[in-house]
């Protein structure tokens, strides 16, 4: 009967898909659940550009949740697997999103330098799945440089980009990859258009082994480079359309792009922009930022854009605060981890583990989010193609 409550529960709970096929962090948030925004302030805009500019108190979480309940359950399970004071901050927030709080916050002062004008700024941060204390920081600049995952990734520009325009030159190839060029599931992902589209690769941990096989050597590039990465997939954009302002609803994961085809490269026909700051892509050079804060983006051109990206876990979040989120996730996808029958639970941690497990025959197993245990780099890079489309 437990098993039966259970999912039940989680009907109710996961009212949004396990994931939408394309950029949306709601991707990675708790689900949809009641508003709240609790003690709220407005602050009165001199411009109108779809920003709510507004900031939330939080509102207390010192009670446990109630055990009878599925969210319940979940606090209870991660209070056994887990320190307390190691995952304290993940405790505070599942028990706001059962709340139904949404965090708003003026994040102006923590981007360099200072912003300080709230009533004409767009760094503002949106995030009903939020973990409190982690950095809001619109663009973590020389991500490329200064991160070893993103170092390996521009280093398999060629070999991903060469893979990508070659699958895409290929019909009847590209056919035999599951949900290709998805668009939005759900009415709150309205602000990215009919524009924009998806090819998911990873997702919450979980790889597509379909799409895996179909771009072998870009999911070994992500596999292999050791990035914290949650989800993987490519991105399309339409010609002449644009994404408004919007916010990805999750704080506790960063958003990073690696440029693929940029339909005239360097005259800023694509862009990007994050909070006060608008920036173009460039072929082969990674970018992270935070997709929590307001963001926009526009293709200027007459060309299709593609990027690959992922959503990595947010660099201020522990070893054990992405374990507890990454149950949280298990949670939601495999009810039975909750049993009270050790056999029940036993089998539902191994299916767990067997869906984050790395599908191509010959490569080494995944550490879990794209992380590496042990094996060697694949050698040489593909030849440039002829014959982009």
């Amino acid at each position: 009967m437990l098993i039966e409550r259970i999912m039940l529960v989680k009907l109710l709970v996961l009212t949004l898909p396990l994931h939408f096929f394309f950029s949306c962090g709601d991707a990675f948030s708790y689900g949809s659940r009641p508003r709240n925004l609790g003690s709220t302030t407005h602050l009165r805009s001199t411009v109108s550009d779809d920003v709510m500019r507004s900031v939330t108190n939080i509102p207390s979480t010192s009670a446990q949740l109630s055990q009878n309940t599925f969210a319940g359950k979940v606090e209870q399970a991660l209070m056994q697997r887990f320190k307390p004071s190691k995952i304290e901050r993940v405790i505070t927030s599942w028990r706001l999103a059962e709340l139904g709080y949404e965090h708003r916050e003026f994040v102006g002062d923590q981007q360099a330098p200072p912003i300080t004008d709230a009533a004409t700024s767009r760094c503002y941060q949106h995030a009903p799945s939020y973990v409190p204390g982690l950095k809001a920081t619109a663009w973590w600049d020389n991500a490329g440089d200064d991160l070893a995952w993103a170092k390996s990734l521009s280093k398999s520009f060629e070999s991903i980009r060469d893979e990508f325009t070659s699958v895409m030159s290929a019909p009847d190839k590209l056919s035999e990859g599951n949900n290709v060029w998805a668009g939005a599931l759900s009415t709150d992902a309205e602000s990215y258009g009919e524009g924009w589209k998806t090819l998911v690769l990873l997702n919450r941990g979980q790889w597509d082994e379909n799409n895996a096989k179909l771009f072998p050597a870009t999911s070994r590039a992500i596999n292999q480079s050791g990035a914290p990465v949650a989800e993987a997939f490519f991105a399309s954009m339409k010609p002449q359309t644009s994404i408004k302002p919007h916010s990805d609803f999750t704080n506790f994961v960063l958003t990073s792009h690696l440029p693929l085809v940029i339909p005239e490269n360097g005259n800023n026909k694509c862009r990007l922009s994050v909070g006060d700051e608008t920036r173009e892509w460039l072929e082969g050079k990674v970018i992270l930022f935070d997709t929590s804060i307001y963001h926009d983006a526009i293709n200027d051109s007459e060309e299709m854009r593609y990027i690959l990206m992922l959503r990595v876990w947010h660099p201020d979040l522990t070893k054990e605060e992405i374990e507890a989120l990454q149950f949280i996730y298990d949670c939601l996808e495999i009810p039975e981890l909750l049993s009270d029958d050790p056999g029940t639970v036993f089998m539902a941690e191994q299916r767990a583990k067997m869906v984050k497990e790395f599908p191509l025959i010959g490569s080494q197993a995944s550490g879990g989010f794209g992380g590496v245990k042990g094996g060697k780099k694949t050698k040489g890079k593909a030849k440039r193609k002829k014959g982009r489309k």
